[in-house]
């Protein structure tokens, strides 16, 4: 155990602590107070909230931490960001914020004086107000805690290409106990202290979750070092409730954390040499509910899970508890914190950093301001050259590569690809050509043949989808630009996080001084179609339906069937603000249709006629085959190549989807054709038979208002697979082009009765290609070397 003590240069602690006090007072007065906020006459029940909303047990360690780098920041002029990974513990950051004015300066009612004070106790947690999380409307948060187990990872991506920054982050113990926080402190292992800034974690020791005790409160300081020494950290502890003693401790931790930092870095910068390091953290034991009633009719408060939410929950009735209210409130003593106005003292104030330094008005903390666009290459450099549709065959994914690697050597401190190991997998290893893999734990000699490793890497990867993708959004809400890629059974591992970010998008596009970042842009490949080895437990495209779920102002859903498609949907993704981009694309070598030029004009329609796959030229069709995914569109056009040849004068229309959205309506999302332009593309009671990429209900909801609905039959992944080779997937789940083609028969009633024996025919071809595959291994050479 590390306790450091006291020295010659400490803090002049009274005005710290004055500042803790101050902040802890307002954070009580937040959930229980409407009126009489600076107790200038006694309290009476007219004064306190008809509702009691919030979380104490958490607030006072949070302020006390944030009043302590509010007096390093001081002294040492150092930028600095707080996270607040006990999001539900915002009373213990809407405070020091409110005194700092930050919330003062961007709006005007909540004046740090005693009617803005009022106003904030009277919005907190109150409808049309103030949310009891670190939401996206309070100054200087990036990270709103609402779900737990992100803070530590969203820091480090704060940290990268950010060599000034320091990103201070509180853990909470009942967040230190999820996966996703669990495998974030590997991050430390991809901090380059040359090029990053640092990330100074305060794990919160405060012994309760809502009404259960915590694991790591539970754990001795040998077994709590051990562990964090073993996931490479160094650990400051800092331990106990008298907060003379715990001032001194505190500000004797944080000076030797930054001072390591700062010798960390400076030996790195000035060898040039990055290697890993072991970062200090700080360890804080202190009470649940710190500073509050200690007792109540004999139930433990402070120290203890009642304190949790409210440790006073009867103040309205309970004549005792509003007596020890009175006097919890009273014993932060008020009158010797703000003067006659409600204003914080002077001789407080100074120990509040000046506004370029202040940690609520930190550029970083809206990225917005200081996001630049993207240097992006032309794309049309990496192209695919197409000459007839459908007859050449090529990685959808590998042009992506490259361009992405361009785009890295043109934005080399402010992009970054990430992955949970899957890069190569993905056919985007082209990006190795600029830049490698990061990695700065040890080497083996086998490691330069084709391991891509470098101290200086800008791809980062680590098995942890949680982990890469809370990079990837701190990198994004601190102004920077980014890539996830990733396999489509596996992006479930982040729903929620997904659901978070949308959230937080969601909200924030309203808050008129959040300047717009950069989008969430995440490539899903290895799809349900292409799972020939994986089987089963890798054929799931209901991600889909989730982003369905989302506000349609801040998500969109793109299927690009070829690789220029692919391009062009990238391009107009990195240049896209506050949406999340959901690409799905598979990896293999695929059928190529369309010319740059003509690829580029189907990504801006987002859905079209195919006319060179059509035989219906200007007349209506006989039937519409329309289809959304690359797999899903070869099937449609080998299904039409044989309708064309068994039925000759047979109108067909072939429709693509790229933009899944353009199926909604207008009405319901800012995508969403219009209902003439619907019409025009699938005329009023003529058949729709749709091969789509995922489940089919998904078509059916976007559809379900659409005129010609009730003609849509859709045709999708029915949750049916094994190990399978992609034309025995496709028959099983009755995509394939027999099924089509026998779709199509029976819906069309001029070949119900001259298509039985075709009929016959087609269900005797997939017996014979399932039989094939179950013999080779593979599909026939006809299936697998099909051209238009």
């Amino acid at each position: 155990m590390t306790v450091l003590k006291n020295d010659n240069t400490s803090p002049p602690f009274d005005g710290i602590d004055k500042l803790w006090r101050t902040c802890n007072y307002i954070a009580t007065a937040m959930i229980f107070l409407r009126d009489n906020v600076l107790l200038r006459r006694p309290l009476q029940q007219a004064d306190l909230k008809e509702r009691l909303i919030g979380h104490w047990g958490s607030s006072p360690g949070l302020s006390f931490i944030y009043c302590h780098l509010n007096w390093q920041i001081i002294q040492r002029s150092c930028p600095m960001i707080f996270i607040a990974g006990p999001g539900h513990g915002a009373p213990g950051v809407i405070a020091p914020v409110f005194l700092e004015k930050g919330f003062e300066h961007y709006y005007p009612e909540f004046t740090a004086d005693a009617d803005g004070l009022k106003n904030l106790c009277q919005k907190f947690s109150f409808p049309g107000g103030l949310g009891s999380h670190c939401t996206p409307e309070l100054p200087g948060s990036i990270h709103e805690g609402g779900e737990l187990g992100y803070s530590l990872s969203h820091a480090f991506g704060a940290a990268f290409d950010n060599p000034k920054l320091i990103v201070s982050v509180v853990v909470g113990d009942g967040e230190a106990e999820t996966g996703p926080l669990a495998t974030a402190w590997h991050s430390n292992k991809f901090l380059n202290p040359i090029r990053d800034g640092a990330v100074l974690p305060f794990l919160h020791l405060n012994g309760y979750k809502i009404n259960n005790p915590t694991l790591l409160s539970r754990i001795g300081n040998e077994e709590l070092t051990s562990l964090f020494r073993g996931y490479g950290w160094t650990p400051i502890f800092v331990e106990g409730s008298e907060p003379d003693k715990m001032h001194i401790e505190m500000a004797s931790a944080i000076t030797a954390a930054l001072d390591q930092i700062e010798h960390i870095q400076v030996t790195a910068r000035k060898n040039n040499q990055a290697t890993r390091a072991h970062w200090p953290m700080i360890i804080l034991r202190s009470p649940k509910g710190w500073t509050g009633p200690k007792y109540s009719h004999k139930q433990k408060l402070e120290g203890f899970w009642r304190s949790h939410q409210v440790p006073l929950k009867s103040v309205h009735t309970d004549a005792e508890q509003f007596n020890q209210l009175a006097d919890w409130l009273s014993s932060y003593k008020p009158e010797e914190l703000f003067d006659n106005n409600g204003q914080l003292l002077a001789a407080i104030s100074k120990f509040i950093p000046d506004n370029h330094l202040k940690m609520s008005l930190s550029p970083d903390a809206n990225a917005g301001r200081i996001k630049k666009p993207l240097n992006l290459p032309n794309s049309k450099d990496f192209c695919v050259s197409v000459g007839s549709p459908g007859q050449t065959y090529h990685s959808n994914t590998q042009p992506l590569g490259a361009f992405c690697c361009s785009i890295m050597d043109k934005n080399p401190t402010n992009f970054r690809v990430f992955s949970p190991d899957e890069n190569s997998s993905n056919k985007l290893d082209d990006i190795y050509r600029v830049s490698k893999k990061l990695w700065l734990a040890n080497y083996l000699p086998e490691d330069a043949d084709g391991g891509e490793l470098s101290p200086s890497g800008r791809v980062l990867e680590m098995l942890s989808e949680h982990t890469v993708e809370g990079w990837l959004e701190g990198y994004l809400l601190t102004g920077r630009h980014g890539l996830i890629s990733t396999y489509e059974a596996f992006i479930h591992v982040i729903d929620s996080m997904f659901n978070q970010h949308a959230k937080w998008l969601e909200v924030a596009k309203d808050i008129t001084w959040r300047s717009p970042i950069a989008s969430l842009n995440m490539l899903i490949t290895s799809t349900v179609w292409r799972q020939d080895h994986n089987g089963f437990t890798h054929q799931d495209p209901g991600f889909i339906s989730l982003v369905l779920n989302k506000n349609p102002e801040v998500v969109r859903a793109y299927f690009p069937p070829d690789a220029n498609c692919l391009l062009h949907v990238m391009e107009k993704c990195f240049r896209s603000e506050n949406l999340i981009n959901v690409v799905t694309c598979d990896k293999q070598a695929h059928l190529q249709y369309l010319s740059y030029e003509e690829a580029k004009q189907h990504v801006y329609a987002g859905i079209g006629k195919w006319s060179w796959a059509s035989t219906d030229e200007e007349n209506t069709p006989d039937i519409v085959l329309a289809c959304c995914g690359d797999v899903p569109t070869k099937e449609v056009l080998a299904a039409t190549k044989i309708l064309m040849t068994a039925f000759p004068d047979l109108k067909i229309r072939v429709i693509n989807v790229i933009d899944l959205f353009t199926l909604a309506s207008e009405h319901t999302h800012p995508k969403g054709l219009s209902d003439l332009h619907f019409d025009a593309l699938f005329p009023a009671n003529i058949p729709v038979i749709f091969n789509f990429h995922g489940y089919p209900w998904i078509i059916h909801r976007l559809t379900y208002k659409r005129h010609n609905h009730e003609h849509f039959h859709v045709r999708g992944y029915q949750e049916r697979g094994n190990i399978n080779t992609p034309l025995e997937l496709a028959i099983i789940n009755k995509i394939d082009r027999f099924s089509l083609a026998i779709e199509t028969i029976s819906r069309v009633p001029a070949l119900q009765s001259a298509g039985l024996q075709l009929k016959h025919k087609l269900k005797e071809q997939q017996q014979s290609h399932i039989d094939y595959a179950h013999k080779h291994g593979v599909d026939s050479p006809a299936i697998n070397q099909w051209r238009w």
